[in-house]
């Protein structure tokens, strides 16, 4: 009899992490390495909700909470999307997590049973898939290629739907791509799922207020009010308020659904970190004043980074309306050998040949199912994005 389960089997660890483990690994030989790879934000918490999280400690806020959050946490929320999006929920259909990954992990855990498919666009964030295979669902990938702005249409939705659809994953803007779905975009899909009944929404909406130039943000039960009683709207504290090691995600939703995946939280983590929920209130009632600046820093880096390695010979870099990726595509370096005589017929081995060679750790495009391509986080220094992208130049330059 096998000790581990079966169902451990269908999936893999986190790429990402790997590569910034590998990076941070030959960082210690003493080798210089840039890593890219990372995908959190280089800016400190803000100063007024580390002052909440240790006002929480000195007022012995630092007992058991609420299995899914406090309530004032949940009335942050509920105000939060009422302001920002328009959307009315109640704290009744509110639940926050340890972090964004464990909100769509209990949805998927409360809802899927065996042979139960779940539409992800791809390119995706690599644990969508893994979650889905972990929960006994079936991912079905929805290819958005380059040329399409790396999103997928509405006829390629509805051509993926099938009795067996229970859940489409939505990401906007996007992780790996920072793609972001305009809200005439967005309707097209949404009319295309008030034809399916039977299938549910799950937005990933972490990178909401990270968006750059004239684009706007809309999240589809904002886009459609018909699909409110089968969406869940899904964010967090993470990535716009640089609170990524707080671990605080939360989700708004159908009561029904809110109480299962409670059941569901209630016999695995239990509440989230009580003196991280008291820092979340802050970050959602407090000044939002950051913001701005931080967007700017982002949107700069953003047309370094893409005006650079668009000057690399054999990469095709678009410029992304969000988040803090670029996706190059890497097609005119395929099948080209490297300096140091590797055979480049991968993005993956492309990736590592960069690393060893270049000392640059980017992720290879076959983590996040399209290839050939890889992804750069910008969240980091202009120093260190001209230096790497520099690297990658003169890299390409050397390939044969």
């Amino acid at each position: 009899m096998p000790f581990l389960s079966d169902t451990l089997a269908r999936v893999k660890p986190s790429p990402t992490i790997a590569v910034s483990n590998l990076a941070a690994e030959l960082k210690a030989q003493g080798k210089d390495v840039i890593g890219l790879g990372a995908g959190e934000p280089d800016f400190d918490t803000p100063q007024n909700i580390k002052d909440a999280a240790v006002a929480a400690i000195n007022a012995g806020k630092t007992k058991y909470t609420a299995v899914d959050g406090i309530a004032e946490l949940k009335q942050a929320i509920v105000a939060k999307l009422k302001r920002d999006n328009d959307l009315d929920y109640t704290t009744a259909q509110v639940t926050v997590g340890t972090g964004g990954k464990q909100i769509l992990y209990n949805a998927l855990m409360a809802t899927l049973n065996p042979g139960d498919e779940v539409i992800i666009p791809a390119p995706y964030w690599v644990s969508y898939p893994d979650m889905v295979l972990l929960a006994g669902g079936e991912p079905v990938f929805v290819e958005g290629p380059s040329q399409t702005g790396y999103k997928i249409t509405a006829d390629q939705l509805d051509a993926a739907i099938t009795p067996k659809t229970k859940w489409l994953i939505f990401n906007s803007p996007s992780n790996p791509t920072g793609a972001g779905y305009t809200a005439a975009e967005l309707k097209a899909l949404t009319d295309v799922l008030l034809k399916h009944p039977h299938v549910w929404v799950m937005t990933d909406d972490m990178y909401e207020h990270l968006v750059y130039d004239d684009f706007e943000f809309a999240t589809p039960a904002q886009v459609e009010p018909q699909l409110m009683d089968r969406t869940l709207t899904c964010n967090g504290v993470s990535k716009a308020y640089a609170m990524t090691g707080w671990r605080i995600g939360y989700a708004a939703g159908p009561e029904d659904l809110i109480k299962a995946m409670r059941k569901v939280q209630s016999q695995s983590t239990s509440n989230p970190c009580s003196i991280s929920q008291w820092a979340a209130v802050e970050a959602l009632n407090g000044p939002q004043d950051f913001l701005a600046p931080n967007n700017e820093t982002f949107k700069r880096r953003r047309d370094l980074v893409v005006s650079m390695l668009n000057e690399a010979e054999g990469i095709d870099c678009p410029t992304p309306e969000g988040a803090f990726y670029v996706y190059p595509s890497i097609h005119g370096c395929i099948g080209k050998t490297s300096a140091a005589g590797t055979k480049i017929d991968t993005d993956e081995t492309f990736a590592k040949a960069l690393l060893e060679e270049s000392g640059v750790a980017v992720v290879f495009g076959g983590a996040f199912g399209l290839s050939p391509a890889f992804r750069v986080s910008y969240a980091t220094s202009d120093e260190n994005l001209k230096e790497a992208c520099t690297r990658i130049q003169d890299f390409c330059a050397a390939l044969t």
